[in-house]
């Protein structure tokens, strides 16, 4: 009987093992020197810091911009954020809570890709392709060298949702309609660009699963259905992000028209730490890998044996348009195209491509029927994809600091905590200095108690001596803060990017919050029906669903 049982999650097991391969160095003391991951060890703070003030989606960093604060988490994903909390919550520092997401992270991917892939490759397929696509080298780039804890969330749960769709396609059981669902909602929620990409992709795979038409027509109401309830799902965080754009800068900081990378630098092994594939000094890689790009030419072959040709000729023209993309020749889709300007830099389709390609390396074994030979190729990809690129599973060193070191550093602390200065508002577009007093008069006179000041509500007894008086709020002006004299609301005003408002003579209770704009209220209510009309659908007998 435990035979039996190792026997049939072998492939589970196997798969977590070469996660466990790929995040091992995670495990040494300190922190490696990644691009963003420094960033997210103030980010978690700070959003921990919101949270632990009572708020259940905080949007408002109070902390940064020398104190002002900043909108910051109205527009950055969420997910690693709250995984971050829940270690540091158990006791672990935020430093630990970025290593811990990107394992947790790493592992949910690698037994996700397995199980999808399993399913069209058998086990030992599944298993080549779930290991292609742990040891890729943009998945370990994203990790030891770009420390997007955002993207490898995203590359973890998009195999989730392949993987629950395909499931759903063919049974129409409600669970997998379920996880679907939740599986897309939390794709959006790890990385909103690799949101976009991943869901353009998963409407043509869902697609071609269902073709041709006739069965087609008869999918679509579930996959409609799963789209929306997705997107309802995550709604709290994309579209208050949309809709508020317009009130931060900073976020269109780079051409996409000059980071495309050489067709060299796609093709040929290099790893680097430099910020871009174009830093002379140090390149990022941005290489496929080989692995994966003998993977592709393989399964050109085994198109011609396999019966799977529809799906396999599905990823191998994906894997070309893919690869099209991430090329100079493909400058005029990129400015033709509103939406690809939204991605940056072409290359980040590496995340798209790597899945890919390790969906075909799995097909190599499919065609061999011998079971010896074929546990035995199987082995031999499995290795030499983790030989080609273990060295890369590392950091270049690792920082032996802890959370104090960030949080005292005003390099780290002062600014917006992004590139450029992102995310500061428009009204607030420059770093200001940092204010002696978070609350002052500016007109009249009097004085201030300062009852509670938490991350976004801030209490006082103010005490005015004269008739007309101006109190100056050292917070950036942002739509959402409200304000009430004795319990009376009152406007508050854009005094040069910071809040002020206007005070009678006398002694008044003063409350300064952050509140929910209209949209973010749609937002939740969208996220509330979203759930409800998920829960109710197991009783609505419409036919597509068992």
């Amino acid at each position: 009987m435990f035979k039996t049982k190792i026997s049939k999650y072998s492939g589970i097991l196997f798969s977590l093992l070469g996660g466990l391969i790929a995040s091992l160095s995670l495990f040494t003391r300190g922190i490696p020197p990644t691009h963003d991951g420094e960033y997210h060890v103030l980010r978690f703070q700070q959003f921990y810091k919101v949270l632990s003030d009572g708020n259940v989606y905080p949007r408002w960093a109070p902390d940064f911009n020398n104190g002002f604060g900043i909108p910051l988490f109205n527009y950055v994903y969420p997910l690693p954020n709250y995984v971050a909390a829940f270690f540091h919550f158990l006791g672990l520092s935020f430093i630990d809570a970025f290593k811990l997401n990107m394992i947790l992270a790493t592992l949910i991917g690698s037994v996700f890709f397995y199980l999808w892939t399993k399913s069209y490759w058998g086990k030992l397929g599944g298993l080549i392709s779930s290991i292609f696509y742990t040891f890729s080298p943009y998945h370990l780039l994203d990790i030891y060298v770009r420390g997007s804890v955002g993207e490898v969330w995203g590359l973890a749960f998009f195999p989730a949702l392949l993987w629950s769709y395909l499931n759903f396609y063919k049974s129409k059981k409600y669970i997998f309609f379920i996880f679907s669902c939740i599986f897309f909602a939390l794709t959006l929620f790890s990385h909103n660009i690799l949101g976009v990409i991943f869901f353009i992709f998963f409407i043509f795979y869902a697609i071609i699963l269902a073709s041709p038409f006739k069965s087609l027509k008869r999918d679509l109401i579930p996959l409609a259905l799963i789209i929306l309830l997705g997107f309802g799902i995550s709604s709290p965080f994309w579209l208050p992000a949309l809709a508020e754009v317009k009130y931060v800068v900073g976020l269109q900081l780079f051409d996409v028209t000059s980071n495309f990378p050489d067709i060299y630098q796609l093709i040929i092994p290099s790893w680097g730490y430099g910020l871009s594939p174009s830093d002379f000094t140090n390149p990022m890689s941005v290489q496929i890998g080989i692995a994966n790009i003998l993977a592709f030419f393989a399964s050109i072959v085994i198109l011609f044996f396999s019966k799977a040709k529809k799906i396999l000729t599905f990823f191998i023209v994906s894997f070309t348009l893919v690869f099209f993309l991430m090329t100079s020749w493909s400058s005029f889709v990129w400015e033709i195209v509103p939406l690809f300007s939204y991605f940056q830099f072409p290359w980040r389709f590496l995340s798209l491509e790597i899945l890919i390609a390790s969906f075909l390396a799995g097909s190599i074994v499919s065609i061999i029927r011998k079971k010896r030979i074929k546990v035995i190729t199987a082995t031999l990809l499995i290795f030499i994809t983790m030989g080609l690129s273990i060295n890369y599973a590392r950091g270049a060193t690792y920082y032996q600091r802890d959370d104090k070191y960030y949080l005292t550093r005003s390099n780290f602390t002062d600014g917006t905590n992004s590139p450029g200065d992102s995310f500061n508002t428009i009204w607030l577009s420059n770093i200001p200095d940092r204010a002696n007093h978070k609350f002052e008069f500016i007109k009249g006179s009097g004085r201030i108690k300062e009852d509670l000041v938490k991350s976004n509500y801030y209490k006082l007894q103010v005490e005015s001596t004269q008739n007309n008086n101006t109190l100056l709020i050292n917070t950036a002006f942002f739509p959402g803060w409200k304000a009430s004299i004795s319990g009376k609301e009152v406007i508050i005003k854009n005094q040069s990017g910071r809040m002020s408002i206007d005070l009678p003579r006398g002694l008044h209770e003063v409350i300064i919050f952050f509140s929910d704009t209209p949209i973010k209220g749609i937002s939740s209510l969208l996220f509330f029906l979203s759930i409800i009309i998920l829960i109710l659908l197991k009783k609505v007998k419409i036919g597509i669903i068992k």
